[in-house]
């Protein structure tokens, strides 16, 4: 019991206010050891000693990492304070020179060897190793002479006076490409040799960091939140709307399985099955074009709560993200800023904003309005963006590059133009608005000299999107000519209130724009039939820098508002009718989340595509460079599952 108190005391943790570590009962710790607990409901330390162990276990991580293996320390272990031990290392050759100085790498970091003038022996094997070569030493820690110490290397004080080397693992000559970070290979040819690309530094930080932040988001939700992990199936069945599926064909002819994009439908059946409150790190599938912040599989934290609103669990992500956040960046806001969908388009022309500079959309719909002739359609709308004289660079790459994505948007035109003078531009702006309007145009967006304008009209939705993008890729374009915009840091926010539906490709046709679980805004519900489109949700989105890296939404426990939200959406309902059964059998309300993973670590790391979070990822097409796959199959096999491919099997 003495151990166990004196390794609670010495525990540097967090608790909450309500628990601080002078009112924990160590008893509590040592019966959770010897029975298993229903649930825990606060903070549990997170290396408790179990009652048979000794003094001479560690509850720091980084003095385990040797635990179990043949080396003494790692090659990023060593100081000044390790002179005079005698230690044993195992890693990668790094660099060698003149047969005598080696630099021995492993995951943890580098360390300087020095072989004897003596050891004529070693100095000749090291003449035949390839780099990369797996060794293991052993030697004594000396300090280096003070001329040769390296203060860039945390072991630049100290060198290893090698007195056994043994060659592990002779790595063949000439590898793909060096692990040196001033060479990198390009990607494709990282991906094809993954095991190699994952030696590099970044990499392995990248991994470590994502490992680290995964294991505090399950502690939080365990040992705080009373959360359980349940897995859920991957082989589920088609679901309609939504994202590409991935089908597998089966043994039953004519019939498939699909990957699941995400467990929604089983969480909600859990939450019918009194698992109060369910997360699950999750592996999902959607059979869609990559892009750098996609992938046709990818993670997500999966969360679902019964007895919930939308308040509730907003608050648990933003405590969950402000306990697992990594310790190199700066702590999060207990509260995240909140925007409505309707003031995200209004001001920022996209539904995940990058409030990190400003530059926000100006609505100048009624303005060009008074010119009839350019009022196209019903929903009309008239949006600009204006970039004063410092920030004033429109030159033919950027202007080539913004007309080009304006052809994304059919429905409204574009104006991009440098203004001299607030008179100049009413002089040329008045062939398209007449005067009248351009005069009360440029004193509305209180245009000064030497400006950048953008200015789009028509279908008001393409117009705010439009101007949403040029207002983002402007700005990445001064960046990368090195003009400082956005603000530092993470900046998160919720934007919340977004539309239930959407119109689909069918005339007067609706489409979820959440998911086709997720439950109307209870002050809208009224206007279901007569006007679905102004109808919004109590879904939500997160969004970081400009990147939505997670969503949810209250569901609908409910089952004829499912069954009627079922029919706006066209869609069979004997399909789903394991749903309408599962909220017909008594389903408490409920509702959660799902955060990007690698999206999320993505940001936080400052990578350019989530490929770099990832260890084994695919291409843009989707496809695996290290294996080889997707592959051909055999005709036995197409035979077994009831397939046959058109082409012929290479």
């Amino acid at each position: 019991m003495y151990r166990i108190v004196r390794t609670v005391a010495r525990m540097k943790l967090s608790f909450p206010k309500k628990f601080p570590p002078s009112q924990l009962n160590p008893k509590r710790f040592l019966g959770a050891h010897l029975c298993l607990k229903r649930h825990v409901s606060t903070y549990k330390p997170e290396n408790v000693y179990l009652v048979d162990e000794d003094d001479t276990s560690g509850s720091d991580i980084s003095n385990n990492v040797n635990k179990y293996t043949q080396r003494t320390h790692t090659c990023g272990d060593l100081r000044s304070d390790n002179v005079g031990e005698r230690v044993v290392l195992c890693g990668w050759l790094e660099f060698q020179r003149m047969n005598k100085f080696v630099v021995l790498r492993d995951s943890y970091g580098v360390t300087q060897l020095i072989i004897s003038e003596k050891d004529s022996k070693t100095q000749k094997l090291l003449q035949s190793l390839p780099l990369e070569t797996i060794i293991q030493v052993k030697g004594t820690v000396l300090s280096r002479p003070d001329g040769m110490k390296n203060k860039s290397q945390l072991t630049g004080d100290v060198e290893v006076h090698v007195e056994e080397f043994t060659v592990l693992n002779k790595s063949k000559d000439n590898l793909p490409f060096n692990i040196r970070e001033f060479q990198k290979a390009k990607e494709a040819l990282r991906m094809q040799y993954r095991y190699l690309d994952l030696r590099f530094p970044l990499m392995q930080r990248n991994l470590r960091v994502r490992s680290e932040m995964l294991m505090k988001m399950r502690q939080f939700l365990v040992n705080y939140g009373g959360f359980v992990d349940v897995e859920t199936p991957t082989l589920f069945k088609a679901t309609p709307g939504g994202a590409q599926e991935f089908l597998v064909p089966t043994r039953f002819p004519g019939q498939f399985y699909s990957l699941v994009q995400s467990p929604q439908q089983f969480k909600q059946m859990l939450m019918a099955g009194a698992i109060d409150r369910y997360f699950q790190i999750a592996r999902c599938y959607r059979d869609e074009g990559a892009r750098p912040d996609r992938q046709p599989e990818f993670t997500q934290l999966d969360i679902e709560m019964s007895f919930t609103n939308l308040d509730g669990i907003l608050l648990l992500v933003e405590e969950l993200l402000g306990y697992s956040w990594p310790r190199f960046l700066e702590p999060l806001p207990k509260k995240f800023p909140r925007l409505t969908f309707h003031d995200a388009m209004e001001l920022y022309g996209s539904d995940q904003p990058d409030v990190r500079f400003d530059f926000k959309l100006q609505n100048c719909t009624e303005i060009v309005k008074l010119n009839n002739k350019l009022v196209n359609c019903d929903d009309f709308g008239a949006y600009c963006v204006v970039f004063p004289k410092e920030y004033a660079n429109l030159d033919k790459p950027i202007k080539e590059h913004l007309s080009e994505g304006s052809k994304q948007f059919p429905l409204v035109k574009f104006v991009q133009t440098k203004v001299t003078t607030p008179k100049e531009f009413v002089s040329k702006i008045s062939k398209l608005l007449t005067e009248p309007v351009a005069a009360k145009l440029t004193g509305h967006i209180n245009l000064s000299d030497d400006s950048i304008v953008f200015l789009a009209y028509g279908n008001k939705t393409q117009a705010q999107k439009l101007m949403g993008k040029v207002r983002v890729d402007y700005v990445d374009y001064l960046e990368k000519l090195s003009v400082t915009i956005r603000k530092k840091g993470m900046h998160l926010l919720w934007v919340v209130d977004m539309p239930l539906f959407e119109p689909s490709d069918v005339p007067n046709g609706l489409k979820s724009a959440h998911h086709l679980f997720t439950a109307p805004n209870a002050a809208d519900v009224h206007l279901l039939e007569s006007a679905p489109l102004q109808v919004r949700s109590l879904s939500f989105d997160l969004v970081l820098n400009g990147n939505e890296v997670g969503g949810g939404s209250v569901r609908i426990h409910d089952p004829n508002l499912q069954e009627k939200v079922f029919d706006m959406l066209g869609i069979d309902k004997s399909s789903m009718q394991h749903i309408i059964d599962m909220l017909s059998s008594g389903c408490p309300p409920h509702g959660g989340i799902a955060l990007g993973l690698d999206r999320l670590l993505s940001k936080i790391m400052g990578t350019a595509s989530i490929r770099d979070v990832i260890a084994f990822p695919k291409t843009f097409e989707g496809r695996d460079p290290l294996s080889g796959a997707p592959s051909p199959v055999s005709e036995e096999d197409q035979k077994l599952y009831n397939i046959k491919s058109i082409f012929p099997v290479k």
